[in-house]
């Protein structure tokens, strides 16, 4: 499944940061699961297509993906997943099952973490610390296009505190660290 996916998104997409963003999603989704117990490939896949369409079509974000997806084989209720990610920007697909909610969440928590990693003398996640996300996460200018009420949405539809979800971001790059360049 994982190799048919990152075909997928490498077909679509050939900006290496596109991709490299995919890889990144993908791991913490993948993380998530196995703390929730859930299949950690199907939601890795997810979080793997969430930006399919973004690179060729992204003034139709999350709206082309629906047919990318359909076209590729991918059911319904795994394209509702990864378009929800995109609730109140680009869709009007609202993130319902846990997995939804945490792709929402993470999606834009995951480019503040790859930004504050890359900013550290190891350039690494290995040895980044919640409090150094943290501080990177109140200065607004720093990786400025990321929505940070976006991610604070996201742990209230999660029930989560910030602190835990920047954590678990962090657990979840740190387990794939060398792929995703990190």
């Amino acid at each position: 499944m994982r190799e048919k996916a990152l075909a997928l998104l490498k077909h679509w997409n050939h900006s290496e940061a596109l991709i490299k963003h995919g890889l990144q999603v993908e791991s913490i989704m993948r993380h998530y699961a196995q703390a929730a117990g859930e299949d950690p490939e199907y939601w890795g896949c997810v979080g793997l297509l969430h930006d399919v369409d973004y690179e060729k079509y992204p003034d139709e974000h999350c709206k082309k993906a629906v047919e990318i997806l359909q076209d590729a084989g991918y059911d319904e209720a795994f394209i509702h997943a990864v378009v929800s990610h995109g609730f109140g920007l680009c869709s009007d697909v609202e993130p319902q099952l846990y997995m939804e909610k945490v792709l929402f969440t993470i999606d834009e928590l995951s480019g503040l973490i790859n930004a504050a990693a890359i900013m550290r003398p190891s350039k690494s996640v290995t040895d980044l610390e919640v409090k150094s996300v943290k501080k990177k996460f109140k200065d607004k200018k720093f990786a400025a296009g990321v929505d940070r009420q976006i991610i604070l949405d996201g742990c209230q539809r999660l029930g989560a505190e910030l602190d835990d979800v920047i954590e678990q971001c962090i657990l979840g790059m740190r387990a794939n660290h060398q792929e995703i360049g990190l």
